[in-house]
């Protein structure tokens, strides 16, 4: 059974004690495709790092995560493209608005999901989103930038069923992690009104942990219990999820 997490922050440094071992026991349990989003360029360095310790698992993504848009993204947007000039990535990510810790800098956010949207035009590369506390922001950029060369994946996708077949409707997969086993998530109630070919699995480690890990580090094999609550939701075999969100993933980043 070959599992893919489509959006996992490996380098972080909740890891720096373990991170072979966590790694290699998700890869013995099947999760060998880890997808990478980046954050600035302050981690640029270890995600290249990780990329070279596990060729053969670890994709990486380049973007400027929202929460990290300050009053220099400019130059950080430079990074960014200086990167796409450099080597291949995998997708432009993880890019969006993040309205929950700070809405300061709302404009700035716009301004460089909008810049790196362009870039994935560019690259012909997918987009991964981060929107928090940000639906309506987000889909009003989409709308404004909808054609069929943008396209990708909303990643921790909490919405509604509406906002879900909307952001199906703009070329996004549904990112789907640890928030499905919560007991209050809500994304569980919708998810069997929504055809499992829209999805892909994700664990946002070492955020977001499954129940019952709550509270505790986010870690690759916990990807398993996202799997089984999809499997119960979707009433199909683990192996047939496993099967049906890797072959999503394959479809998004061409690998």
């Amino acid at each position: 059974m070959l599992i893919t997490d489509t959006h996992t922050h490996l380098y972080s440094e909740a890891f720096d004690e373990d991170r072979d071992s966590v790694i290699k026991k998700g890869i013995a349990q099947g999760i060998e495709r880890f997808f990478i989003p980046a954050i600035d360029s302050s981690y640029t360095a270890a995600m290249l790092s990780l990329e070279k310790e596990f060729p053969e698992n670890v994709f990486l993504m380049m973007g400027l995560h929202p929460t990290h848009v300050k009053d220099n993204y400019l130059e950080e947007l430079a990074h960014v493209e200086a990167m796409l000039q450099q080597r291949a990535f995998c997708a432009i990510g993880e890019i969006g608005i993040d309205l929950y810790w700070d809405k300061t800098y709302l404009k700035q956010q716009q301004d460089a999901f909008k810049k790196q949207i362009a870039l994935a035009r560019q690259y012909s590369l997918p987009i991964v989103i981060h929107c928090r506390d940000s639906f309506d922001e987000i889909f009003e950029v989409l709308e404004d930038e909808k054609d069929s060369k943008v396209y990708g994946i909303f990643h921790c996708f909490t919405g509604s069923l509406e906002q879900a077949k909307r952001a199906i409707d703009l070329n996004m997969k549904l990112g789907i992690g640890g928030v499905v086993t919560f007991k209050n998530g809500k994304i569980d109630t919708i998810l069997n009104k929504i055809s499992p070919e829209h999805i892909v699995l994700e664990t946002d480690a070492p955020y977001l942990s499954p129940v019952p890990y709550r509270g505790k580090r986010n870690e690759p094999v916990y990807i398993m219990e996202v799997l089984n609550k999809l499997s119960d939701i979707y009433q199909l075999p683990v192996e047939e999820i496993a099967r049906i969100t890797t072959e999503n993933s394959t479809k998004v980043f061409g690998i």
